[in-house]
C-alpha cells in the first residue's frame, strides 16, 4: 500500500537513489562516539510462517551498551520478523546524532519500513521527514509518544511515561513513602524526564532528582551512595531502569541507608530481586510487546493497509505494576528474557 494513502501523510517524493555499496558501508560503520554496528536479526527470514514476499525492516533504537532492556525489545521484534518473513536489521546508538545517521542509512538502503525510538526527538525530526518523503513508512516505539503524530509517523507502540510516572507517585503514597530520590541515568532523554515529572505530580512527599551517568555504573553507585549518606531522610530510591535499580540496592547497603528501592522496567535479575525483597516493585511497560507490535505493524500496513490507532491514537503497552503479589506469574517469562 502506498504511503500517500495514510490520512495524515503529505505527498511523498520518489525514492532517492543511493549506491547500495555506500549504503551498506554507512549502516555497518561504528560512529566515533561509540555507535553500534547494524546487525541482521538472528532468525532466518525463510523460517517465517508468512507466505508474503520478504520485506526488509530497520529497527533503530537509542540503546546504550549494557542496557538489557533493549535485548527484550529486540527479541519481540525478531519474533515478529520470523513470523512475517521479514529481514530485520537492528542498529542502535545512544547519541541522538548518531542514531539519526543510522536512520539515514536505512533510508539509503531503501528498506520497506523503519521502526525507531525518539528519546531525543529534536535530533530525529529531520531524518524521519526524509524517510516520509522517500515513501518509507515509519513507526515509533518506546519513546516519542508526544511527537509521533507531528512527525507524521504511521503509529506508535509504548507507554505514556507521564501516566506511568503519575501511577508510580500514587504507589509511593500507598506504601507510605515520605522522601523519594528519582535517579535519571541519561540527561536530555524526554521519556525519563516525563517519568520523574509524573512521580512529582502525584507524590504527596518530597521528591529530589539526581542525575547520573548511566554509561558508568561505578560512578552511578558512588554518586547514589554519597547522596544517601548525605541525606538519611530519603526513604525510597526511584530508578528509571532495571540495571540501575540493582545498582541502587548496592548503594543503599554501602551507605547504611534504610531506603527502599523501586523502579521502572524489568529484567530477569530484577524479578529475582523482587522475589528476595531487595526491590519493592517495578513498573512494566512490556518491551517485548513494543518490539513485536512495531515490526508486525509495518507488515500489516504493507500487506493489508492496517495501522493501529487509525493514525490518531497510540497503542499503550503499559504501565503495569509487578510486586510480591504477582511476581511469580511474571517470573517464568522473565527467565526466557521476554518480560
Amino acid at each position: 500500500m502506498d504511503r500517500s494513502s495514510h490520512p495524515r501523510s503529505r505527498r511523498v517524493a520518489p525514492f532517492v537513489a543511493a549506491a547500495a555499496a555506500a549504503a551498506l558501508a554507512l549502516a555497518g560503520c561504528s560512529s566515533s562516539s561509540g555507535g553500534k554496528k547494524s546487525e541482521e536479526g538472528g532468525a532466518d527470514a525463510s523460517a517465517g510462517k508468512a507466505s508474503t514476499p520478504q520485506m526488509t525492516v530497520a529497527l533503530v533504537t537509542h540503546q546504550a551498551p549494557g542496557d538489557t532492556f533493549w535485548d527484550t525489545v529486540r527479541k519481540g521484534a525478531e519474533a515478529a520478523a520470523a513470523k512475517d518473513n521479514i529481514k530485520l536489521i537492528y542498529s542502535a546508538d545512544p547519541n541522538a546524532g548518531n542514531q539519526a545517521n543510522l536512520v539515514q542509512a536505512a533510508i539509503d538502503q531503501k528498506v520497506d519500513g523503519i521502526a525507531v525510538t525518539l528519546a531525543k526527538p529534536d535530533a530525529m525530526k529531520g531524518v524521519i521527514g526524509k524517510a516520509d518523503k522517500a515513501g518509507i513508512p515509519v513507526v515509533g516505539l518506546n519513546s516519542g509518544l508526544s511527537e509521533w503524530k507531528q512527525f507524521n509517523m504511521l503509529e506508535f507502540f509504548g507507554q505514556d511515561e507521564s501516566v506511568a510516572g503519575e501511577a508510580f507517585g500514587k504507589k509511593l503514597n500507598e506504601v507510605g513513602a515520605k522522601h523519594a530520590l528519582c535517579v535519571v541515568q541519561e540527561q536530555g532523554n524526554v521519556g525519563l524526564t516525563q517519568r520523574c515529572d509524573g512521580v512529582e505530580k502525584t507524590f504527596d512527599g518530597k521528591l529530589d532528582v539526581q542525575n547520573v551517568n548511566g554509561a558508568d555504573k561505578p560512578s552511578v553507585k558512588s554518586t547514589l551512595t554519597a547522596k544517601l549518606k548525605q541525606d538519611s531522610s530519603i526513604d525510597y530510591v526511584v530508578t528509571l531502569g532495571a540495571p540501575f535499580a540493582l545498582t541502587a540496592v548496592q548503594s543503599v547497603s554501602d551507605a547504611g541507608s534504610k531506603a527502599k528501592v523501586a523502579t521502572f522496567d524489568l529484567n530477569k535479575e530484577l524479578i529475582k530481586a523482587i522475589k528476595s525483597g531487595d526491590i519493592e516493585f517495578a513498573v512494566d511497560q512490556q518491551p517485548y510487546l513494543q518490539g513485536y507490535l512495531a515490526i508486525d505493524g509495518l507488515w500489516l500496513y504493507k500487506h493489508n493497509g492496517n495501522y493501529s490507532g487509525g493514525g490518531e491514537q497510540p497503542v499503550l503497552t503499559g504501565p503495569a505494576f509487578v510486586d510480591e503479589s504477582n511476581v511469580d506469574e511474571v517470573s517464568e517469562f522473565a527467565a526466557k528474557g521476554t518480560r
